[in-house]
């Protein structure tokens, strides 16, 4: 699927930094003249807060399946592309989202166990085709996703309900990553990896590199 704009996507485990390098990522092209949406996911839309919410903090989201869950995030996906990021990249913008479908991969495929051909499957017919022209990995040390994350615990206890990704074993988040490294080996032409256990203005330095060969043809 060929566009004007570009579409590219920071993926990586919890605590990784994602959030605020795409904020960073954002305040440097805009400083360059280029029009930039910044998206999540699930989200990004009213339906897809909703979404959200259920997914990660409603309690009545506790205990889903791990097939309900695929089927809530791609029906996230689903409404996000067709009303967001296809008007936006057909209009020449540069399209930043927090995860996309290499999440979903890692997550529910690799993380949940779901049969990684069924997942695929549910995933293209929420995307249509669509793949974005750069994938950056944030990949973060354990040991500091641990510290982050206990950090950011203490910061949800006194303000929002708690994220019940963030409560997941470690188990868990080893099989993530496991499938983000087996994402990158696949498809290295689309993916590039960054190193986000340094400081915030090292890893946006790290990030710039990694795509501002694409952001120079955007």
């Amino acid at each position: 699927m060929s566009l004007p704009g570009r579409f590219i996507t920071l993926e990586g485990g919890e605590a990784a930094g994602k959030s605020t390098q795409i904020a960073r990522l954002a305040e440097r092209l805009r400083r360059q003249g280029r029009s930039v949406l910044e998206l999540r996911e699930p989200g990004g839309t009213p339906l897809g807060e909703k979404i959200r919410h259920l997914l990660k903090h409603d309690p009545d989201g506790r205990g889903m399946s791990p097939e309900t869950e695929l089927l809530l995030m791609n029906t996230s996906r689903a409404e996000l592309v067709r009303s967001r990021i296809l008007p936006a990249l057909r209009s020449g913008h540069v399209v930043l989202c927090d995860r996309f479908y290499d999440s979903t991969v890692a997550y529910q495929g690799h993380g949940r166990g779901l049969n990684l051909a069924a997942v695929q499957s549910v995933i293209q017919l929420a995307v249509g085709g669509l793949r974005p022209d750069r994938t950056l990995w944030l990949d973060v040390a354990p040991e500091i996703a641990r510290t982050r994350l206990a950090g950011r615990k203490a910061a949800q206890a006194t303000s929002e309900p708690s994220d019940r990704f963030d409560e997941e074993q470690e188990a868990f988040f080893a099989r993530v990553a496991h499938g983000f490294k087996e994402s990158f080996h696949a498809e290295p032409d689309r993916w590039r990896h960054v190193d986000a256990s340094g400081t915030l203005d090292g890893v946006e330095e790290a990030v710039w590199s990694a795509g501002s060969d694409l952001f120079a043809e955007a």
